[in-house]
C-alpha cells in the first residue's frame, strides 16, 4: 500500500464517518522544516533585537529575557499556531496539512499541548544533547550521545510503526494529521437534480420544491462550507437502502438539536428536513461569500 491511499476514519459529531488522506511522512518531515526554519528565524531576529538592545542598555542585563523569550518562542509556537490557526502551522499550511481530533470532535487546546508538550521529549532535550552536549552534561560520556542519537531517531521515524501514521504526541494528544480538506462549494445539489437523474428527490418532487421548514440565519451560521459538503454526501446518497435512511435519521437529529430548531420534524419528513436546511444553508454561505465572508467550518469564526 503506498502512503498517499492510506485514509484515517473519524466519526464527526453529526454521527456521519468521515474518511481523511492522511499526511504522508514526507508531507509531514516537509511541513516540520519550513516550522524549524522560521523558528530559528524568529529566535535569530530576536537575538539580533536583543544584541542591538545590550549595546545601549548593557548585555548583561537582557541575557535572562533572550532566555525567556528563546523558550516562549521554541515552545509555544507549535501550539500557537496550531490553536489560532485551526490544526495548522505556517509549515502545515505551506504544505496543505492539518491536525484534526482523532474522536472526530472539536480540536481542543489540550489535545495541542499535550502533543507539543511531547515533542519537547521526542525531539527537543536529545537534540540539545546532541548538539550541545558539553554545556548541557559536562563530561558526557559517548555512550550518552549515541543515546540520545538512537531516541531521536526510534521517535522521528515512530510514524512508520503503526498503521495511522501517529507520532507520540498524536498518540497522547488523540489527534491525526491529514491532508487539508479542498472546501469549496461544489454544484448545487438542487441544480444538479436537472442534469442527474439518478440524484433521488424527495418523495418524488423536484429538489427545488418549495421549502417545507424555513430557518433563520441564527440557524444557518450554525455551519460552513465543510458540513454542507457533508450534508450532500448524505443526500447524494441511494435512497433506497438502509444505509441512506440510517444516516438521514441520524444527520438530521443532529442538526435539528445543534442549531436548537424548535419545529418538531416527524420522521417521515427528515430528509425534507435535510434538503431544506441543504438549500437554505448553500444560499446562506454563497451570499456571505459575495461580501467575501467565507465560513470553512462551523469550527471557523461567523
Amino acid at each position: 500500500m503506498r502512503e498517499r491511499e492510506l485514509h484515517l476514519g473519524v466519526v464527526g459529531p453529526e454521527g456521519v464517518a468521515l474518511r481523511f488522506p492522511a499526511a504522508t511522512l514526507a508531507e509531514r518531515a516537509m511541513a516540520f522544516g519550513v516550522d524549524l526554519a522560521l523558528l530559528f528565524l524568529s529566535l535569530l531576529v530576536v537575538g539580533i533585537v536583543l544584541l542591538a538592545a545590550g549595546a545601549v542598555s548593557g548585555l548583561t542585563s537582557l541575557i535572562g529575557l533572550g532566555l525567556v523569550a528563546a523558550f516562549v518562542i521554541q515552545h509555544g509556537y507549535f501550539a500557537f499556531f496550531e490553536i489560532h490557526w485551526q490544526g495548522a502551522t505556517p509549515g502545515k499550511r505551506i504544505v496543505g496539512i492539518r491536525v484534526i481530533d482523532g474522536r472526530g470532535g472539536q480540536l481542543e487546546p489540550g489535545s495541542i499541548l499535550a502533543r507539543n508538550l511531547v515533542r519537547e521529549v521526542e525531539v527537543w532535550l536529545p537534540l540539545t544533547l546532541l548538539v550541545a552536549g558539553a554545556q548541557v552534561w559536562p563530561g558526557a560520556p559517548g555512550w550518552a550521545r549515541l543515546l540520545a542519537a538512537a531516541w531521536v531517531l526510534v521517535l522521528l521515524l515512530m510514524p512508520m510503526f503503526n498503521k495511522d501514521h501517529l507520532r507520540v504526541g498524536d498518540m497522547i494528544g488523540g489527534t491525526m494529521v491529514v491532508m487539508q480538506p479542498k472546501t469549496v462549494l461544489a454544484p448545487d445539489l438542487a441544480d444538479a437534480a436537472t442534469h442527474a437523474p439518478q440524484l433521488p428527490a424527495w418523495g418524488g418532487k423536484p429538489a427545488t420544491a418549495a421549502p417545507r421548514f424555513p430557518f433563520t440565519t441564527a440557524h444557518l451560521d450554525v455551519y460552513g462550507i465543510y458540513e454542507l459538503q457533508v450534508l450532500e454526501g448524505v443526500l447524494r446518497t441511494e435512497a433506497v437502502t438502509v444505509a441512506h435512511a440510517e444516516a438521514v435519521a441520524a444527520v438530521a437529529e443532529k442538526i435539528h438539536a445543534k442549531i436548537d430548531y424548535d419545529q418538531l420534524v416527524p420522521t417521515h419528513e427528515q430528509e425534507r428536513f435535510l434538503r431544506d436546511f441543504y438549500t437554505a444553508l448553500r444560499a446562506h454561505l454563497e451570499k456571505k461569500m459575495l461580501f467575501g465572508q467565507r465560513r470553512e467550518d462551523k469550527y471557523s469564526k461567523k
